[in-house]
């Protein structure tokens, strides 16, 4: 039975559309499948064939030079006692595990500094930041701090640090190497890191911390679920960054005498006045570093890109 809409009974009207829903209906196509139009296509093939010859003009760029710097090098008069005294492979390859052995210590350094060193840094940049008069004296000490341990070269820490604190011959005090030298690389990258994480709060806009205490935050609460996720979050590149620095430094406690990657591999050198443990040890480093360089460089990014949209927004 129809009635006078012409939809029937079973819900199709008179076109053969369903009229409750669009159920096994073809879909409104607006005319035809979408086609880029001929001015896209030109733009298109346009970019492409940029793409193409920037490519091209890269890969001979690169050829040309990196060739020219192996030709330089091959061609040079010592190229052979060089080959034989850094790249012996065999050697190499022969004395690799006991570099592996003593780059062991240098990741324990990393993994210990840097979890001292984060707990430090935060510590020290909350005081800087921080307006209480009570804290004015912890202020200024932390104020010092950071500028004389930031204007130090750090090699010249870890030999205060190892030989200074023997010599006070102060019972319980540690003459450890591997645990003075540490001491000395955390005392180095707090100051750093202090600096890094406080320019991140310095970031957050004051306007965050009103609204947070207009909400009934403490100033505990604003700064620690408000003002430090923010700060943080923003400062992180430049913090992947010092412990890529971190790991690397870390092979500066070889001169206290601690057994790492680049003493062990001065010590196989000794033996054979071969300079390829070296190598072996720079390796092993840029094995670690490199990634961890890209993530950060990734992480940077990112960054970038949020810190436009929100911009752009």
């Amino acid at each position: 039975m129809t009635d006078n809409s012409g939809t029937n009974n079973t819900g199709t009207d008179k076109s053969g559309r369903g009229s409750g829903s669009n159920s096994g209906a073809a879909p409104y196509d607006f005319g035809g499948p979408w086609k880029p139009s001929d001015i896209e296509v030109a733009r298109r093939g346009a970019r492409r064939k940029r793409n193409q010859r920037n490519s091209l003009i890269a890969a001979l760029s690169s050829a040309i030079v990196l060739g020219s710097l192996a030709i330089i090098v091959i061609s040079s008069p010592g190229w052979a006692t060089l080959r034989d005294t850094f790249f012996d492979w065999a050697y190499g390859v022969e004395i690799l595990p006991k570099v592996i052995l003593g780059f062991g210590t240098n990741v324990a350094l990393t993994l210990i500094a840097g979890t001292l060193v984060a707990i430090n840094g935060l510590a020290i940049a909350l005081l800087r930041t921080s307006r209480s008069a009570a804290l004015t004296p912890f202020r200024f000490l932390a104020t010092v701090y950071v500028d004389v341990f930031r204007g130090i070269p750090m090699l010249l820490v870890i030999l205060l640090v190892g030989f200074g604190i023997p010599a006070l011959q102060i019972k319980g005090l540690t003459n450890n190497v591997l645990i003075l030298g540490t001491l000395a690389v955390i005392i180095t990258y707090s100051a750093y890191v202090a600096e890094v994480i406080r320019s991140g709060i310095l970031t957050v806009h004051p306007s965050q911390r009103a609204a947070a205490r207009s909400l009934g935050l403490s100033h505990f609460q604003t700064l620690r679920h408000v003002v430090l996720p923010q700060a943080l979050k923003r400062v992180t590149p430049p913090l992947l960054n010092d412990l890529v620095a971190l790991i690397k430094d870390t092979g500066l406690v070889s001169i206290l005498g601690v057994t790492d990657a680049i003493r062990a591999a001065q010590i196989q050198t000794s033996k054979t006045f071969n300079y390829t443990p070296y190598v072996m040890a720079a390796l092993i480093f840029l094995a670690i570093t490199i990634p961890l360089t890209r993530f950060t460089d990734r992480q940077l990014r990112s960054a970038m890109e949020r810190e436009s949209a929100q911009v752009q927004a």
